[in-house]
Protein backbone atom coordinates (compact mmCIF):
# COMPACT_ATOMS: atom_id res chain seq x y z
CA UNK A 1 0.00 0.00 0.00
CA UNK A 2 0.99 3.61 -0.45
CA UNK A 3 2.02 5.55 2.67
CA UNK A 4 -1.14 7.66 2.32
CA UNK A 5 -3.28 4.50 2.49
CA UNK A 6 -1.38 3.24 5.51
CA UNK A 7 -2.19 6.49 7.30
CA UNK A 8 -5.91 5.74 6.91
CA UNK A 9 -5.47 2.18 8.23
CA UNK A 10 -2.67 2.42 10.86
CA UNK A 11 -3.67 -0.83 12.59
CA UNK A 12 -2.63 -3.13 9.73
CA UNK A 13 0.70 -4.97 9.79
CA UNK A 14 2.23 -3.00 6.92
CA UNK A 15 1.53 0.29 8.71
CA UNK A 16 3.20 -0.98 11.90
CA UNK A 17 6.27 -2.02 9.89
CA UNK A 18 6.35 1.36 8.15
CA UNK A 19 6.29 3.18 11.51
CA UNK A 20 9.08 0.96 12.87
CA UNK A 21 11.19 1.71 9.80
CA UNK A 22 10.88 5.43 10.46
CA UNK A 23 13.19 4.84 13.43
CA UNK A 24 11.46 7.35 15.70
CA UNK A 25 12.26 6.79 19.38
CA UNK A 26 9.60 6.72 22.09
CA UNK A 27 11.17 9.76 23.73
CA UNK A 28 10.97 11.69 20.44
CA UNK A 29 7.32 10.77 19.93
CA UNK A 30 6.51 11.98 23.44
CA UNK A 31 8.56 15.15 23.62
CA UNK A 32 9.88 16.31 20.24
CA UNK A 33 8.30 19.44 18.78
CA UNK A 34 8.53 17.74 15.38
CA UNK A 35 5.81 15.27 16.45
CA UNK A 36 3.56 17.64 18.34
CA UNK A 37 0.95 17.39 15.55
CA UNK A 38 0.95 13.59 15.92
CA UNK A 39 0.32 13.88 19.67
CA UNK A 40 -2.47 16.40 19.16
CA UNK A 41 -4.08 14.14 16.58
CA UNK A 42 -3.69 11.13 18.91
CA UNK A 43 -5.53 12.96 21.69
CA UNK A 44 -8.16 13.98 19.15
CA UNK A 45 -8.62 10.34 18.05
CA UNK A 46 -9.30 9.22 21.60
CA UNK A 47 -11.68 12.07 22.38
CA UNK A 48 -13.58 11.50 19.14
CA UNK A 49 -13.87 7.82 20.07
CA UNK A 50 -15.75 8.92 23.19
CA UNK A 51 -18.38 10.44 20.92
CA UNK A 52 -18.51 7.27 18.82
CA UNK A 53 -16.92 8.49 15.59
CA UNK A 54 -13.28 9.10 14.65
CA UNK A 55 -13.11 11.48 11.71
CA UNK A 56 -10.72 10.65 8.90
CA UNK A 57 -9.87 13.76 6.90
CA UNK A 58 -7.87 13.52 3.65
CA UNK A 59 -4.10 13.52 4.21
CA UNK A 60 -1.40 14.61 1.78
CA UNK A 61 2.25 15.44 2.02
CA UNK A 62 4.88 13.52 3.97
CA UNK A 63 4.56 15.53 7.19
CA UNK A 64 0.79 15.09 7.39
CA UNK A 65 1.00 11.38 6.55
CA UNK A 66 3.62 10.79 9.27
CA UNK A 67 1.56 12.71 11.82
CA UNK A 68 -1.54 10.62 11.04
CA UNK A 69 0.46 7.39 11.23
CA UNK A 70 2.13 8.30 14.53
CA UNK A 71 -1.11 9.54 16.06
CA UNK A 72 -2.30 5.94 16.27
CA UNK A 73 0.46 4.57 18.55
CA UNK A 74 0.16 7.69 20.71
CA UNK A 75 -3.61 7.18 20.95
CA UNK A 76 -2.95 3.57 21.98
CA UNK A 77 -0.69 4.82 24.78
CA UNK A 78 -3.52 6.99 26.07
CA UNK A 79 -6.03 4.14 25.92
CA UNK A 80 -3.60 1.82 27.69
CA UNK A 81 -3.09 4.40 30.46
CA UNK A 82 -6.84 4.86 30.90
CA UNK A 83 -6.88 1.08 31.52
CA UNK A 84 -10.65 0.56 31.42
CA UNK A 85 -12.18 -2.40 29.60
CA UNK A 86 -15.30 -0.50 28.63
CA UNK A 87 -13.28 2.44 27.34
CA UNK A 88 -10.99 0.12 25.38
CA UNK A 89 -14.01 -1.44 23.71
CA UNK A 90 -15.40 2.01 22.89
CA UNK A 91 -12.11 3.05 21.32
CA UNK A 92 -11.74 -0.15 19.27
CA UNK A 93 -15.31 0.16 18.02
CA UNK A 94 -14.83 3.80 16.99
CA UNK A 95 -11.61 3.01 15.08
CA UNK A 96 -13.34 0.10 13.35
CA UNK A 97 -16.36 2.21 12.37
CA UNK A 98 -14.06 4.86 10.91
CA UNK A 99 -12.30 2.14 8.91
CA UNK A 100 -15.63 0.82 7.60
CA UNK A 101 -16.59 4.27 6.31
CA UNK A 102 -13.48 4.16 4.13
CA UNK A 103 -13.49 0.45 3.28
CA UNK A 104 -16.97 0.48 1.81
CA UNK A 105 -15.63 2.74 -0.97
CA UNK A 106 -12.46 0.77 -1.69
CA UNK A 107 -11.96 -1.49 -4.72
CA UNK A 108 -12.51 -5.26 -4.48
CA UNK A 109 -8.77 -5.83 -4.96
CA UNK A 110 -7.97 -3.51 -2.05
CA UNK A 111 -10.53 -5.20 0.19
CA UNK A 112 -9.11 -8.64 -0.57
CA UNK A 113 -5.58 -7.43 0.22
CA UNK A 114 -6.82 -5.80 3.39
CA UNK A 115 -8.58 -9.00 4.43
CA UNK A 116 -5.43 -11.07 3.93
CA UNK A 117 -3.77 -9.06 6.70
CA UNK A 118 -6.38 -10.51 9.05
CA UNK A 119 -5.99 -14.04 7.71
CA UNK A 120 -9.28 -13.88 5.82
CA UNK A 121 -9.57 -16.21 2.83
CA UNK A 122 -11.84 -14.65 0.19
CA UNK A 123 -12.27 -14.03 -3.51
CA UNK A 124 -14.39 -11.75 -5.69
CA UNK A 125 -16.33 -12.15 -8.90
CA UNK A 126 -18.60 -9.59 -10.52
CA UNK A 127 -20.17 -7.61 -7.66
CA UNK A 128 -19.95 -10.40 -5.06
CA UNK A 129 -17.36 -11.86 -2.71
CA UNK A 130 -16.96 -15.44 -1.58
CA UNK A 131 -15.57 -15.97 1.90
CA UNK A 132 -14.41 -19.08 3.72
CA UNK A 133 -17.25 -20.08 6.03
CA UNK A 134 -15.01 -20.32 9.13
CA UNK A 135 -13.89 -16.72 8.64
CA UNK A 136 -17.47 -15.69 7.97
CA UNK A 137 -18.73 -17.27 11.19
CA UNK A 138 -15.90 -15.77 13.22
CA UNK A 139 -16.53 -12.19 12.15
CA UNK A 140 -20.32 -12.30 11.76
CA UNK A 141 -20.86 -13.94 15.15
CA UNK A 142 -21.42 -10.64 16.97
CA UNK A 143 -23.82 -9.27 14.31
CA UNK A 144 -27.36 -9.83 15.52
CA UNK A 145 -29.42 -9.19 12.39
CA UNK A 146 -30.91 -12.54 11.24
CA UNK A 147 -29.63 -11.81 7.71
CA UNK A 148 -26.12 -12.63 8.94
CA UNK A 149 -27.03 -16.15 10.05
CA UNK A 150 -25.30 -18.80 7.96
CA UNK A 151 -28.65 -20.48 7.29
CA UNK A 152 -29.78 -17.32 5.46
CA UNK A 153 -26.74 -17.25 3.16
CA UNK A 154 -25.79 -18.79 -0.15
CA UNK A 155 -23.31 -21.44 0.94
CA UNK A 156 -21.40 -23.68 -1.47
CA UNK A 157 -18.17 -25.69 -1.24
CA UNK A 158 -17.24 -24.09 2.08
CA UNK A 159 -17.69 -20.55 0.76
CA UNK A 160 -20.28 -17.95 1.74
CA UNK A 161 -21.49 -15.42 -0.83
CA UNK A 162 -21.68 -11.80 0.32
CA UNK A 163 -21.82 -8.34 -1.21
CA UNK A 164 -18.91 -5.91 -1.26
CA UNK A 165 -20.48 -3.76 1.45
CA UNK A 166 -21.09 -6.83 3.61
CA UNK A 167 -17.45 -7.84 3.19
CA UNK A 168 -16.42 -4.34 4.30
CA UNK A 169 -18.71 -4.72 7.34
CA UNK A 170 -17.02 -7.98 8.29
CA UNK A 171 -13.63 -6.33 7.88
CA UNK A 172 -14.85 -3.72 10.36
CA UNK A 173 -15.39 -6.52 12.86
CA UNK A 174 -11.91 -7.84 12.13
CA UNK A 175 -10.43 -4.41 12.84
CA UNK A 176 -12.42 -4.05 16.06
CA UNK A 177 -11.32 -7.47 17.27
CA UNK A 178 -7.63 -6.83 16.50
CA UNK A 179 -7.53 -3.50 18.29
CA UNK A 180 -9.50 -4.75 21.27
CA UNK A 181 -7.33 -7.82 21.71
CA UNK A 182 -4.16 -5.74 21.62
CA UNK A 183 -5.08 -4.43 25.09
CA UNK A 184 -4.28 -4.35 27.92
CA UNK A 185 -0.61 -3.55 27.40
CA UNK A 186 1.28 -5.51 30.12
CA UNK A 187 3.98 -3.01 31.05
CA UNK A 188 3.57 0.69 30.32
CA UNK A 189 6.91 2.57 30.63
CA UNK A 190 7.01 5.10 33.46
CA UNK A 191 7.84 7.93 31.07
CA UNK A 192 4.68 7.15 29.08
CA UNK A 193 2.48 7.09 32.19
CA UNK A 194 3.93 10.37 33.46
CA UNK A 195 3.66 12.17 30.13
CA UNK A 196 0.12 10.96 29.44
CA UNK A 197 -1.22 11.54 32.97
CA UNK A 198 -2.78 15.02 32.37
CA UNK A 199 -4.48 13.89 29.16
CA UNK A 200 -5.65 10.62 30.73
CA UNK A 201 -7.26 12.49 33.64
CA UNK A 202 -9.22 14.65 31.21
CA UNK A 203 -10.25 11.64 29.12
CA UNK A 204 -11.43 9.77 32.22
CA UNK A 205 -13.54 12.74 33.31
CA UNK A 206 -15.18 12.92 29.87
CA UNK A 207 -15.74 9.17 29.88
CA UNK A 208 -17.49 9.31 33.25
CA UNK A 209 -19.85 11.92 31.80
CA UNK A 210 -20.50 9.62 28.83
CA UNK A 211 -21.21 6.63 31.05
CA UNK A 212 -23.75 8.63 33.02
CA UNK A 213 -25.46 9.58 29.77
CA UNK A 214 -25.91 5.88 28.97
CA UNK A 215 -28.01 5.22 32.00
CA UNK A 216 -28.99 8.67 33.23
CA UNK A 217 -32.66 9.02 34.11
CA UNK A 218 -34.81 10.95 36.54
CA UNK A 219 -35.50 7.88 38.68
CA UNK A 220 -32.82 8.64 41.25
CA UNK A 221 -31.07 5.79 43.08
CA UNK A 222 -31.82 2.35 41.67
CA UNK A 223 -34.24 0.42 43.88
CA UNK A 224 -34.41 -3.26 42.81
CA UNK A 225 -37.17 -4.06 45.30
CA UNK A 226 -39.48 -1.85 43.22
CA UNK A 227 -38.79 -3.58 39.91
CA UNK A 228 -41.74 -5.14 38.04
CA UNK A 229 -42.19 -8.92 38.51
CA UNK A 230 -40.85 -9.77 35.04
CA UNK A 231 -37.53 -7.99 35.66
CA UNK A 232 -37.23 -9.35 39.22
CA UNK A 233 -37.78 -12.86 37.88
CA UNK A 234 -35.12 -12.37 35.19
CA UNK A 235 -32.63 -11.04 37.75
CA UNK A 236 -33.29 -13.99 40.05
CA UNK A 237 -32.63 -16.38 37.17
CA UNK A 238 -29.40 -14.63 36.19
CA UNK A 239 -28.16 -14.70 39.79
CA UNK A 240 -29.08 -18.38 39.93
CA UNK A 241 -26.95 -19.13 36.90
CA UNK A 242 -29.90 -19.70 34.56
CA UNK A 243 -29.50 -18.67 30.91
CA UNK A 244 -32.08 -16.12 29.77
CA UNK A 245 -33.68 -16.13 26.35
CA UNK A 246 -32.23 -13.44 24.09
CA UNK A 247 -35.48 -11.41 24.21
CA UNK A 248 -35.48 -11.44 28.02
CA UNK A 249 -31.80 -10.49 28.19
CA UNK A 250 -32.52 -7.52 25.99
CA UNK A 251 -35.59 -6.53 28.04
CA UNK A 252 -33.75 -6.78 31.35
CA UNK A 253 -30.61 -4.99 30.13
CA UNK A 254 -32.48 -2.11 28.50
CA UNK A 255 -34.64 -1.74 31.62
CA UNK A 256 -31.64 -1.66 33.98
CA UNK A 257 -29.87 0.91 31.82
CA UNK A 258 -33.02 3.05 31.73
CA UNK A 259 -33.36 3.13 35.52
CA UNK A 260 -29.75 4.21 36.02
CA UNK A 261 -27.53 1.14 36.32
CA UNK A 262 -24.13 1.43 34.66
CA UNK A 263 -22.77 -0.81 31.92
CA UNK A 264 -20.19 -2.27 34.30
CA UNK A 265 -22.80 -3.03 36.98
CA UNK A 266 -24.95 -4.91 34.49
CA UNK A 267 -21.93 -6.80 33.15
CA UNK A 268 -21.22 -8.01 36.69
CA UNK A 269 -24.76 -9.36 36.97
CA UNK A 270 -24.16 -11.70 34.06
CA UNK A 271 -20.75 -12.99 35.11
CA UNK A 272 -22.09 -16.19 36.69
CA UNK A 273 -24.19 -17.22 33.68
CA UNK A 274 -23.14 -20.65 32.28
CA UNK A 275 -22.40 -19.19 28.84
CA UNK A 276 -20.82 -15.98 30.14
CA UNK A 277 -18.48 -14.32 27.66
CA UNK A 278 -17.28 -10.99 29.06
CA UNK A 279 -16.22 -9.62 25.68
CA UNK A 280 -19.44 -10.47 23.87
CA UNK A 281 -21.69 -9.51 26.80
CA UNK A 282 -20.00 -6.13 27.18
CA UNK A 283 -20.44 -5.46 23.48
CA UNK A 284 -24.16 -6.31 23.68
CA UNK A 285 -24.75 -4.13 26.75
CA UNK A 286 -22.87 -1.22 25.20
CA UNK A 287 -24.85 -1.59 21.99
CA UNK A 288 -28.17 -1.44 23.89
CA UNK A 289 -26.83 1.50 25.92
CA UNK A 290 -26.30 3.52 22.75
CA UNK A 291 -22.58 3.21 22.04
CA UNK A 292 -23.32 2.98 18.32
CA UNK A 293 -25.69 5.96 18.36
CA UNK A 294 -29.05 4.32 19.00
CA UNK A 295 -30.06 3.85 22.63
CA UNK A 296 -32.68 1.12 22.98
CA UNK A 297 -35.80 1.41 25.15
CA UNK A 298 -37.18 -1.55 27.11
CA UNK A 299 -40.06 -3.36 25.37
CA UNK A 300 -43.63 -2.58 26.43
CA UNK A 301 -45.78 -5.08 28.35
CA UNK A 302 -47.58 -6.21 25.17
CA UNK A 303 -44.23 -7.13 23.63
CA UNK A 304 -43.15 -8.89 26.82
CA UNK A 305 -46.33 -10.99 26.67
CA UNK A 306 -45.76 -11.79 22.99
CA UNK A 307 -42.34 -13.28 23.77
CA UNK A 308 -43.55 -15.09 26.88
CA UNK A 309 -41.60 -12.81 29.21
CA UNK A 310 -44.53 -11.46 31.24
CA UNK A 311 -44.01 -13.50 34.42
CA UNK A 312 -45.49 -13.02 37.90
CA UNK A 313 -48.04 -10.41 36.89
CA UNK A 314 -49.52 -8.63 39.92
CA UNK A 315 -52.44 -6.22 40.49
CA UNK A 316 -50.41 -3.14 39.61
CA UNK A 317 -49.38 -4.73 36.30
CA UNK A 318 -53.04 -4.68 35.23
CA UNK A 319 -52.98 -0.87 35.30
CA UNK A 320 -49.57 -0.49 33.59
CA UNK A 321 -48.56 -0.79 29.95
CA UNK A 322 -44.77 -0.61 30.32
CA UNK A 323 -42.20 -1.97 32.83
CA UNK A 324 -40.77 1.51 33.32
CA UNK A 325 -44.25 2.77 34.10
CA UNK A 326 -44.52 0.07 36.79
CA UNK A 327 -41.24 1.15 38.35
CA UNK A 328 -42.16 4.83 38.19
CA UNK A 329 -45.50 4.11 39.85
CA UNK A 330 -43.83 2.08 42.59
CA UNK A 331 -41.44 4.94 43.32
CA UNK A 332 -44.37 7.37 43.44
CA UNK A 333 -46.27 5.14 45.87
CA UNK A 334 -43.20 4.66 48.06
CA UNK A 335 -42.52 8.41 48.24
CA UNK A 336 -46.18 9.09 48.96
CA UNK A 337 -46.07 6.61 51.84
CA UNK A 338 -42.95 8.30 53.23
CA UNK A 339 -44.66 11.69 53.15
CA UNK A 340 -47.65 10.22 54.93
CA UNK A 341 -45.41 8.78 57.67
CA UNK A 342 -43.67 12.13 58.14
CA UNK A 343 -46.98 13.91 58.61
CA UNK A 344 -48.06 11.33 61.17
CA UNK A 345 -44.81 11.82 63.12
CA UNK A 346 -45.50 15.53 63.37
Amino acid sequence: MQAEELAYYPFISEASTHVENLGISLDSLLTSRAYRAARVRGIERVKEALEGEIKKSPVSGEAQIISELLSYPFARMLVACVDDQLFTRRYALAEAKAAYTLLRNETPAFLLEFGEDFGISAGSKDSYFSMNFTDYIRFSNSLKDPAWKLANRQFRAGKVRITREEFARLLEEAVRERIERSFPIPEIPDEVSSFCAPYVAEIKDQFEIQKKKFGATDFGAVEPELFPPCISHALANVQGGVNLAHSMRFAMTSFLLSVGMSVDEILNLFNISPDFDAEKTLYQIEHIAGATGNKYKPPACDTMRTYGNCIGKDRLCEKISHPLGYYEKKIYLKNKEKEKEKKQEK
